[in-house]
């Protein structure tokens, strides 16, 4: 027999380099392979080196230390990420986390007060109906998702001693001072805490836990390996879900969350008391209140409660949105008291110069004014002679081109934005306003006048009042009508629209076209785009002629090319629509405006909803939101219903904090009386309404 190591004195191979293979090698001949025969040459050792199959340790039978399976275990532990977990309150939130948890892998066990054990089914949980069946399964793990006023209650009933000593703890409130005391209170120290809160919801999450924030406190974590570990893993849950992971002491979470999270869920009731709704004409800011509604219509009003009583910030939130809604209203009404007393003493003046200039004739001053107001338009109107055969040449065909020339009074913020568009179609702009906007306009490309009547005599085909609502009707009677042509196209872009539908009816002869329209999108909420932004419209009056049918539709399809989605709507439609809507935003955005709100290292997409609501709003002049209440008659009926709202909101959390507050100062004394061996008081005189004498008031005191 001739063993491998007389083959390769000097170059063993590295497979039998091995101690324990050494009686292996040398009890191996040649004779075991049939295809290798000894030979003498010198290129034998080399043939059978290469051809020989490498060799495997496939078992050791050595005997292994004592604690191996203990190491063993300890090891798998580490490795694995699954959890035992048990979930306390199996409710919405409770239900909604467990899918998750499930998801992964982990056992998840359920109990609540409530039979839940048909949905727990549905999820693959385990429920039990008796906590103490639960504790025994010895999880790793105990998830409190009980509502904040219950959680001490529920806490305290817990069999603690059916537990293993080092479970891990964990909350999932919305306020976090106040569960970590109490779980550091009411636990033995061998049991490890982590207070956390998901700034999310069934609502808010609903697809997918991505980027959402997740603010965890290690409380009370014990220096060993496997809490460590289970510490980890259990917040790697989220993690793995794409969570935004946020270490932050509970002290500093509540200071955040009452600014945040608190007035994101009192401007949600307020709103959700309205009974909002979509409308044919919703704006982006309004969709974002709607959403605030539904994210937040779905949590119970014990949430919160439990957010305005266990956060110590909160109550302070709530004095400073209440001082900034009566300083909007303030200002609302000051505003429109300081419009109605110069009406009036205006009024007074001017009857006063009549009675002096008509010696005794102005008793008919209201009347003669009107008349002279009539004469002087008409004069206006006839200062440009007109081509006799006007009619015929206005229906002749027009150009076929689609380009139009635009001239825009009213040059501010709204009006660059709408001529950007209109220059970029290829359609030719003038501008004209009061200030001087000459820089702008030719950055833009836009031709600038800085006198009305220059531009009304290059006759544009569009006259585009870009006003503000408060300066319109002085706008439009101070434009020489009669330097333009008189077929030309009147179009305004006012947030209300029954007000200027008036004046152009009033103010405009008959021989203009008339159209309303309101772009639902400003430069703040249309810097992205127009695609799928409402522009709503009303052709109050066009000609029936081709030419003018078509002029309107040219300048109609401005719009439409960009992507808005058109609504032909009549004025008195829009602005029932606008009042519930549009002017609500503006006076949230406003409120919250003055709240001073910042973002925050947590915010919420609630709280993101508020903060674009307000980024929205803030660029809008206060003459904007006063035109909105002041030229829409349906305004104050909606400020009105919001008034009603907040006041229905602080009285029920009011109502409830009295009704806590009455429990502990009275609660003692009507145990006291209970407790007292007569089974009736007797009944009292009307004249003389007995009181506790001091002793008894002293001791229903010290009890």
């Amino acid at each position: 027999m001739l063993s491998l190591s007389s083959l390769h004195p000097h170059s063993s191979p590295p497979q039998l380099n091995n101690p324990s293979l050494s009686s292996f090698s040398s009890s191996l001949s040649l004779s075991s392979s049939p295809s290798l025969k000894p030979t003498t040459t010198a290129t034998t050792p080399k043939i059978l080196y290469l051809r020989r199959k490498p060799l495997r340790i496939r078992a050791l039978d050595a005997a292994q230390p004592y604690d191996y399976e203990t190491k063993l275990a300890i090891t798998h532990f580490h490795t694995t990420h699954h959890l035992k977990i048990g979930i306390i309150g199996f409710g919405n939130f409770g239900q909604f986390l467990a899918k998750t948890l499930v998801s992964q892998g982990h056992t998840v066990l359920a109990h609540s007060r409530s039979d839940r054990s048909h949905a727990a089914k549905s999820l693959g949980v385990s429920f039990f109906s008796d906590p103490n069946d639960l504790c025994e399964e010895h999880p790793e793990v105990i998830l409190l998702c009980t509502s904040i006023i219950s959680t001490e209650r529920v806490l305290s009933s817990l069999p603690l001693q059916r537990l293993k000593r080092n479970t891990l703890f964990v909350d999932v409130l919305s306020v976090k001072e106040f569960p970590k005391n109490l779980l550091l209170d009411l636990l033995p120290p061998y049991f490890d805490v982590i207070c956390c809160h998901p700034m999310f919801g069934p609502q808010s999450a609903k697809q997918t836990w991505d980027g959402l924030f997740f603010v965890y406190e290690k409380a009370r974590i014990t220096n060993e390996d496997s809490r460590i570990s289970r510490c980890d893993k259990f917040l790697n849950v989220f993690a793995r879900e794409g969570c935004e992971m946020v270490e932050m002491s509970c002290t500093e979470h509540d200071k955040y969350a009452a600014g945040s999270q608190f007035i994101t869920h009192t401007v949600g009731r307020v709103l959700e008391m309205l009974n909002l709704e979509s409308t044919p004409i919703n704006t982006k800011g309004y969709e974002t209140l709607l959403n605030l509604v539904e994210n937040t219509a779905e949590d119970s009003f014990d949430l919160y409660y439990g957010l305005f009583m266990y956060n110590k910030s909160a109550m302070e939130m709530l004095e400073k949105l209440d001082l900034a809604f009566e300083a909007l209203r303030s200002e609302l009404f000051g505003r429109l008291h300081g419009v109605v007393r110069n009406q009036l003493f205006d009024k007074a003046q001017k009857a006063k110069s009549s009675l002096f200039n008509d010696n005794g004739a102005g008793h008919n001053w209201t009347q003669n004014g009107a008349a002279l107001q009539t004469t002087s338009l008409a004069m206006r109107s006839q200062d440009v002679t007109q081509p006799y055969e006007y009619k015929g040449q206005i229906s002749q065909p027009i150009d076929d081109s689609s380009k139009l020339k635009v001239a825009i009074v009213g040059f501010g913020n709204f009006g660059q934005f709408l001529a950007k568009t209109i220059v970029r179609q290829g359609h030719t702009v003038l501008a004209y306003s009061r200030s001087n906007y000459s820089d702008v306009a030719q950055e833009l490309g836009v031709s600038y006048f800085s006198d009305a009547d220059d531009l009304c005599e290059e006759h544009p085909e569009v006259i585009l009042l870009c006003t503000s609502i408060l300066s319109t009707e002085q706008v439009l009677k101070s434009l020489p009508l009669q330097r333009l042509k008189r077929s030309t196209l009147f179009v305004d872009v006012l947030s209300v629209k029954e007000f200027p539908r008036s004046l152009f009816l009033q103010y405009l002869p008959s021989y203009f076209d008339v159209l309303c329209t309101h772009p639902m999108f400003g430069p703040e909420s249309g810097k992205n785009g127009w695609n799928g932004l409402p522009f709503v419209y009303d052709k109050v009056r066009v000609g029936s002629d081709e030419s003018r049918v078509s002029r309107c539709d040219r300048f109609l399809d401005i719009f439409a090319r960009e992507g808005c989605r058109m609504v032909e709507m009549s004025c008195a439609e829009h602005d029932w629509h606008a009042a519930g809507s549009q002017f609500i935003t503006h006076t949230m955005g406003r409120v919250l405006e003055k709240l001073g709100l910042e973002s925050t290292p947590i915010n919420t997409r609630g709280y993101e909803t508020l903060l674009n609501l307000v980024e929205n709003t803030a660029g809008d002049s206060f003459d904007l939101y006063y035109g909105l209440f002041m030229y829409n008659a349906n305004a104050m009926e909606q400020l009105e219903r919001l008034d009603h709202s907040f006041e229905s909101l602080k009285k029920q959390l009011f109502g409830r904090l009295h009704g806590v507050l009455r429990k502990q100062l009275f609660g003692t004394a009507e145990k006291f009386q209970v407790s007292r061996e007569k089974p009736m008081l007797p009944k009292l005189s009307q004249s003389s309404a007995a009181l506790p004498s001091s002793s008894d008031t002293l001791h229903v005191q010290n009890n």
